[in-house]
């Protein structure tokens, strides 16, 4: 499949179909494309299909794009928040990844996407982003997003990367997951960094990001928070001033 990722920090992929070939994306997420192309919303392989992306906090339905022309046709699909698209072909991974919730963007007929519990109880309790991810299977490629920078890394055999849960976008099946807790009296009352850190063993490729939606929608948040109190107190200081004169 031909593709091209256009943008810096909110990007967009521009999918080339030749004729006949299609690619199945998250509700809403298409940004424009050829006339030629065939809208079609599905489950994507049935109820259960649909119940399970429920579950890992896609969209019950997807919609599948196809090329009905005699030649190339181009359909683009949009980051639904300011980041990176990173393209994985699955082949290279060992036809199969693991992700956090909403990282899924688009992906070829032929991958999977499903439930992957994570197998210990520490990382499913205190893991920040839940205790189900998403397992995507296949052989084909898939598009996912990631806030911020994206930062690409492969692990050696035993080697341990300790991240915020937040700040992982996705690893190979092959990398140890699990949950260790941050020590030291001060760091956890004063350390900001949260109780709990993601450790990561290889070997395994693994994709971080510097801007989780989550941290984004709460410094958002907190700025409307802020600025609905200044309004309030300056309409106080205000109705203040009329009643005195």
């Amino acid at each position: 499949m031909r593709y091209r990722i256009l943008g810096d920090d909110i990007q967009l992929v521009e999918v080339i179909l030749d004729p006949g070939e299609s690619i199945r994306a998250e509700t809403g997420a298409m940004a424009y494309m050829d006339g030629t192309i065939r809208m079609d919303t599905t489950t994507g392989g049935g109820i259960l299909k649909g119940l399970k992306r429920l579950l890992v906090g896609e969209s019950f339905f997807m919609t599948e794009f196809t090329n009905t022309s005699h030649g190339p046709a181009v359909v683009a699909f949009a980051s639904p928040f300011p980041g990176k698209i990173v393209a994985l072909n699955l082949s290279e991974l060992g036809g199969e990844f693991l992700s956090q919730r909403t990282s899924f963007l688009a992906a070829t007929p032929d991958v999977d996407i499903s439930i992957a519990f994570t197998r210990r109880l520490g990382a499913g309790l205190f893991g920040g982003e839940g205790f189900i991810l998403q397992r995507l299977t296949g052989q084909g490629t898939v598009f996912v997003t990631a806030g911020g920078t994206l930062v690409s890394k492969t692990l050696e055999a035993g080697q341990e990367l300790l991240v915020d849960t937040g700040c992982i976008v996705g690893f190979s099946a092959s990398v140890d997951y699990n949950i260790r807790f941050v020590g030291g009296f001060k760091n956890v009352l004063f350390g900001g960094e949260g109780l709990f850190l993601a450790r990561l063993r290889g070997p395994g490729h693994v994709l971080l990001q510097s801007l989780p939606l989550s941290r984004l929608a709460d410094r958002i948040l907190a700025a409307a928070r802020h600025i609905q109190g200044e309004t309030r107190r300056g309409s106080g200081f205000l109705e203040t001033l009329l009643s005195g004169s």
